[in-house]
């Protein structure tokens, strides 16, 4: 999904991003030719100007559980009419996040929100739909799928499903199963249970109390080899 935003980006386009983020997320805009700009997490919203064309962010950290401030960069990116892409597979099932405020959202299933390997999902704001080029599109792309699977011309669907795959069935049987207990319990009750599991182990290592589900700590270097 990552790799379908960076292909649809112009030549040469300008990202910020943070330093050490996922190389799933980095990888693709650098292998699109992109001129991609790290700084530290915490400056990303000062960092956006006029000269950057996307900002490219996950919503939590996977390496270390520190949370982006997605007020600041939301407001800092609309100012300038920067598209965000933000990777919220580490925050999806634990942490409220607000898709519609961002102009790509993506993540993969099999963290947080407990599916097998095989899901994932994006959201694209209606305004971004038509410069991202449906390059991974197939049958399930299409408006009617029946009417779809053989011949052409093109004939995709007129919303986002344009950029759906064909789905891995077994994963997505799996999902649904996990997705119904997630609206069960509510996220707001995941959240408090998992962020006061966090601070429990913060707790117990003599650390402060933090605001991310994911605790990092330091390991010796016999305990890392």
């Amino acid at each position: 999904m990552v790799g379908l935003i960076a292909a649809s980006l112009p030549p040469r386009a300008r990202v910020l991003a943070a330093e050490g983020d996922f190389t799933s997320l980095l990888f693709p805009l650098l292998a699109a030719g992109c001129e991609v700009r790290t700084i530290p997490l915490e400056r990303l919203a000062d960092g956006i100007d006029s000269r950057v064309d996307l900002v490219a962010f996950s919503a939590v950290q996977s390496a270390d559980g520190r949370l982006a401030d997605l007020d600041a960069i939301s407001r800092a990116a609309a100012g300038y009419n920067a598209v965000t892409l933000v990777d919220a597979t580490q925050a999806c099932g634990w942490l409220p996040l607000d898709a519609q405020r961002f102009s790509v959202v993506v993540a993969g299933g099999y963290k947080w929100l407990c599916h097998p390997r095989g899901t994932a999902f994006m959201t694209i704001a209606p305004e971004l739909r038509d410069r991202i080029v449906p390059l991974a599109a197939g049958w399930y792309a299409a408006e009617h799928l029946w009417d779809s699977c053989c011949g052409s011309p093109l004939r995709l669907a007129g919303d986002a499903r344009r950029f759906d795959v064909s789905p891995a069935w077994l994963s997505w049987h799996a999902a649904a199963a996990a997705l119904e207990l997630f609206e069960a319990l509510g996220l707001a009750r995941i959240y408090e249970h998992n962020l006061a599991l966090a601070n429990r182990l913060r707790a117990g290592l003599g650390l402060q109390p933090g605001d991310s589900a994911i605790v990092s700590l330091d390991a010796a270097d016999e305990a890392t080899e």
